[in-house]
């Protein structure tokens, strides 16, 4: 810790920054804790999805406090712990005033690290009802802005097709603190046929997850170990000793690997039908970052990011997605991306890495509709800032201001990347395809 840093954190460094401005971030809700006050429903239609899904879940709700647009907002007595609109029905302008009405009371009473998820379709149908659509996107990403002490806002997408079942795990994913940095996105869930969400929904099944050895691969390993999962950790030799310790600590199996390595795919299958029964998903984690302007960027800078971050990992799923490789992929199997808010939104020196992570978003997108005949779904997270030893290196000053680019005005912990892709490799998580889903609380970068 620089002496800058010392002084930052001391007890009169505290008192400074706050009398500038710089206020200690709230603490975050997290694991699969629900929220403590109540879960409150409306319905701005005929529409019960939300209520049958929040059914699926054995979680009760009240009914909202609404606005009459007159004077002060009517208030809640008791802080409440979530907002969960049912906007699934609104196809006009006009319609928008019922979520206002319900959404201003909430923003008031809602309790630390509580929650607001609106429901809603896709765009569809006329102009009017597609402006719709897009200004539920606004509405979202504008109260995650304008929330406090740690409440996130965040728009579902729910195909008409879909069912409660098929929404389930999502509302579940949102309610609970393995959310806690997701703020301000909007993805969408489709139909299918689902489990029931549970405890231990990765209970049986094996998982591989590449750069296992430390920082946010170690974290997905741990948390999904904790669902049930029998992890396989990938990481090269180098990181050898930590790769054991990680895999010992989660009784899993240690692999090691360099993931460009022409035969990668083959050793991964290799290990799995060796030592586990078959192969339920893959987190392809493992990245490096090569930072230089691109004026500065030489061939070898540029294709070695582009190689580990993108190339491996096209040629193993090619290997694992072969129908007769034993040890590949199982039908109705997972695999999961890592981009980046940096590939998103592009960012100064890190041309080739943005190309890479971007590429990865392009991937998910392209294989989703590809392999869903096989049940298969492929998602990605994209985290923004993260609390990890390699971010502990930026210069303290530097690293302040990246944490505080956020509406939740903190770094994102390692656990809450992991707890995002625990939920895509949800068996009950079926319906969630072809999606990116930002772990950044609502950074500023990107769209």
């Amino acid at each position: 810790m620089s002496a800058l840093e010392a002084a930052y954190y001391s007890p009169v460094g505290r008192k400074v920054a706050a009398k500038a401005g710089l206020a200690e971030p709230p603490v975050l809700r997290r694991g699969r804790a629900y929220p403590s006050g109540a879960i409150v429903l409306a319905e701005l239609g005929p529409s019960r999805l939300g209520r049958e899904t929040l059914a699926v879940l054995g979680r009760p709700y009240e009914a909202p406090v609404i606005d009459s647009g007159d004077g002060d907002a009517p208030g809640y007595g008791d802080r409440i712990g979530a907002l969960v609109v049912d906007a699934t029905d609104l196809e006009t302008l006009g319609e928008l005033e019922g979520l206002r009405a319900v959404l201003r009371p909430a923003l008031r009473g809602l309790e630390r690290a509580g929650r607001i998820i609106i429901l809603a379709r896709p765009a569809a149908g006329g102009w009017e009802q597609r402006a719709v659509a897009r200004a539920l996107d606004g509405i979202d990403r504008t109260v995650g802005k304008e929330l406090r002490r740690g409440a996130t806002s965040n728009l579902i997408l729910v195909d008409p097709a879909a069912g409660p079942s098929s929404l389930a795990s999502t509302l579940e994913f949102l309610l609970q603190g393995r959310s806690a940095f997701v703020d301000g996105q909007t993805w969408t869930v489709g139909a299918a046929d689902t489990a029931a969400p549970s405890e231990a929904p990765l209970a049986g099944r094996t998982v591989v997850v590449t750069g296992a050895a430390r920082g946010i691969g170690a974290a997905i390993a741990r948390t999904l170990a904790r669902d049930g999962a029998t992890i396989v950790a990938v990481d090269i030799p180098a990181a050898g000793e930590s790769l054991a310790a990680v895999a010992n600590e989660i009784a899993g199996t240690a692999l090691q690997l360099d993931i460009t390595a022409a035969d990668a795919g083959t050793r991964i299958a290799a290990h799995v039908a060796t030592r586990h029964a078959a192969l339920h998903g893959i987190v392809h984690n493992a990245g490096i970052t090569r930072d230089k302007l691109l004026a500065n960027t030489d061939a070898a800078r540029w294709a070695s990011v582009v190689e580990v971050n993108l190339a491996a990992q096209m040629r193993i799923n090619e290997v694992l997605l072969a129908p007769d490789q034993p040890g590949g992929l199982a039908d109705g199997g997972r695999i999961v991306g890592v981009a980046s808010t940096s590939g998103l939104a592009g960012n100064k020196g890190q041309a080739n890495y943005a190309a890479s992570k971007a590429g990865v978003a392009g991937l998910v997108q392209a294989m989703a509709p590809d392999l869903a005949s096989r049940g298969i779904t492929v998602n990605a997270v994209a985290p923004g800032f993260i609390e990890t030893d390699m971010t502990a290196r930026i210069p303290f000053v530097q690293r302040e201001i990246f944490r505080r680019l956020n509406s939740l005005g903190q770094g994102g912990r390692p656990v809450d990347v992991a707890e995002t892709i625990g939920y895509f490799l949800d068996p009950a998580s079926q319906g969630v395809s072809g999606q990116i889903v930002r772990v950044c609380g609502q950074n500023v970068v990107g769209a």
